[in-house]
């Protein structure tokens, strides 16, 4: 099968997608013909020569990059046949399925998965609607609540809130009233933790928010929760599932628990610091409850749409014992140390065999789609 894996992007988490598309390099199967494509964080893509790939596989020291060599410029042409949609130096990129192993704005957010249906590519990950909605978590937390799940309590601010002094200073005064502090702040669409900090005081708000609107135009502040963190990875077709295609099936892997040694699980704890946290799989809770979050992701997962694979992620309020849900990822790490890969691999699900079931659920997913009608005549 021709493989196309594209990473990179115009993205804060340019340099995690780094590290992740470097770990399925290495771990797909020799049986795919790999071809990569990079991403600059200007957004300029670029076809990389076959001995990228063939040096991570060669050196586990070998670092990913992206270069930039405008011969090797890639163009999209939608609507042709799928092993004829990707060129570069004039020549037609063979691509039976991309698997984008990208993380974060223009990556995870339905605009490249709004690309890949325009060009009529299948594509590892979950669709538009549901890439957009969870990259959102304002959006994502609406439809959790409709749908009846459990949601951390807070507000979102818009960067018109803040445009009008008068509205901004009534909506801070309510969070600080109803909430009290510490409080959480995050941009509702920024990953890996970018802009997220807590605030002990007004002050420290302030300033939070200063930050965490330098990300996005809408920035969630909520109730800080003394909490252990757990995550579950889902796979499967929350629209298509279909007991006889064991790929669509929806199925929860886990939970596992993360125990920071940082103030929270932050950026540095994720990806720079080694010993940032432990990992715990499974996560050190009864039997019940593990059963619980498990049935809870995969209601999260199919309360968004979701396909393909995403990492649901918990907070269980250390004081009282709820469980809330934080938020979705809907193409998680895939470093050596990232959760998804190691609750998956701790199921039973191997690590390059997951590539290959993610893979197959996109080309299902795929066909099913190529059946409906798209027009009367």
């Amino acid at each position: 099968m021709n493989v196309i894996l594209i990473y990179g992007g115009k993205s804060g988490e340019h340099e995690i997608s780094l590290l992740s598309c470097a770990s399925v390099a290495r771990a797909i199967s020799s049986e795919h013909k790999v071809k990569m494509i990079s991403i600059s964080k200007k957004g300029k893509w670029y076809l990389e020569d076959d001995s990228v790939f063939e040096e991570l596989r060669k050196n586990p020291e070998a670092k990913l990059a992206v270069h930039e060599d405008k011969k090797k410029a890639v163009s999209i042409l939608p609507g042709n046949d799928k092993n004829s949609i990707f060129y570069a130096d004039g020549s037609a990129i063979p691509c039976d399925v991309v698997f984008p192993v990208m993380h974060g704005t223009y990556s995870e957010d339905g605009t490249i998965q709004g690309l890949f249906e325009m060009a009529g590519i299948p594509y590892v990950g979950c669709g538009v609607l549901a890439s957009s909605a969870s990259m959102d978590k304002d959006t994502t937390k609406i439809l959790w609540k409709a749908a009846g799940l459990p949601v951390v309590p807070g507000i979102c601010i818009t960067r018109s809130d803040v445009n009008d002094s008068a509205r901004y200073d009534k909506i801070i005064d309510k969070v600080v009233e109803d909430y009290g502090f510490p409080l959480f702040v995050k941009p509702c669409s920024a990953g890996s933790s970018d802009g997220a900090s807590k605030a002990n005081n007004r002050r420290e708000l302030n300033a939070s928010l200063m930050e965490a609107f330098s990300w996005d135009n809408k920035v969630l502040v909520e109730k800080a929760i003394n909490a252990r963190e757990v995550e579950c990875s889902v796979t499967g077709n929350s629209i298509t599932e279909d007991a006889s295609c064991p790929c669509t099936v929806l199925k929860a892997y886990g939970p596992g628990e993360i125990v920071p040694k940082h103030v929270f699980y932050d950026y540095d704890a994720k990806y720079n610091d080694p010993d940032g946290a432990e990992l715990k799989i499974p996560a050190l809770l009864s039997e019940d409850k593990l059963e619980y979050i498990r049935t809870t992701a995969k209601k999260a997962y199919a309360a968004v749409n979701a396909s393909g694979l995403s990492r649901v992620d918990f907070f269980i309020d250390r004081d009282s014992g709820k469980t809330y849900l934080n938020e979705i990822n809907t193409l998680p790490g895939f470093t050596s140390i990232s959760m998804f890969p190691k609750m998956c691999s701790a199921a039973g699900l191997e690590y390059s065999k997951l590539i290959d079931f993610l893979m197959e659920e996109a080309i299902h997913s795929f066909n099913e789609k190529s059946r409906l009608c798209t027009s009367r005549t």
